[in-house]
């Protein structure tokens, strides 16, 4: 009897063992597809602009997949894929000195510029990240226009319906990053 019960415990930490190696190495794997770099950056402005760093990944992912070098066919740079107008307004907002178009590309001024844009959409929309990401894609003045149209809203405070397919899916694509993020990485803000 003893005998049989040690080998039935054997089998249940065999599987055990490979349960445990399999999800180690399917984080490493779904890391692969969910990066994270520029880390220090991340966790820096979103401290300064009270923004939840994963939020601030799952963007950057979401826009470039982390590719500093990234231009849209819209002409959004950077990581965040910050429009030129835009980052203007911001750098004069900031107080970002002599600031150009070219450093919309530096990892860490565009880091900062999008935080701060992230937490300024939050501020205009009562932290309701829903409105922040479709104001982020499809624009504060669209996002502000459907929550009064009773085609899209039925309270003027939540959207039934984002209008815009890109921003729609974009909100989606934000959303599940943030859950892998959240899941795969650790960002404990000191």
């Amino acid at each position: 009897m003893f005998c049989r019960n040690s080998k039935k415990l054997r089998k249940i930490l065999l599987i055990i063992l490979i349960a445990v190696i399999i999800f180690a190495n399917f984080k490493i794997i779904l890391r692969s597809f969910f990066p994270l770099e520029y880390k220090e950056s991340i966790l820096q402005y979103s401290e300064l602009y009270n923004v939840d760093p994963i939020w601030v990944a799952s963007v950057i992912n979401t826009e470039s997949k982390f590719n500093a070098e990234a231009v849209s066919s819209k002409g959004a740079m950077g990581l965040m894929q910050i429009m030129p107008d835009t980052g203007i307004w911001i750098a004069e907002l900031i107080g970002i000195e002599n600031f150009t178009e070219e450093m919309i590309k530096d990892p860490n001024v565009n880091i900062n510029l999008g935080t701060w844009y992230l937490n300024k959409l939050s501020d205009d929309f009562n932290g309701d990240y829903d409105l922040v990401l479709a104001a982020y894609n499809g624009g504060p003045g669209n996002v502000s226009r459907w929550l009064v149209n009773e085609e899209y809203s039925d309270d003027g405070v939540k959207l039934r319906v984002i209008p815009f397919d890109e921003t729609k899916n974009y909100v989606k694509r934000v959303k599940l990053n943030y859950t892998m993020y959240k899941f795969l990485y650790d960002f404990n803000i000191k």
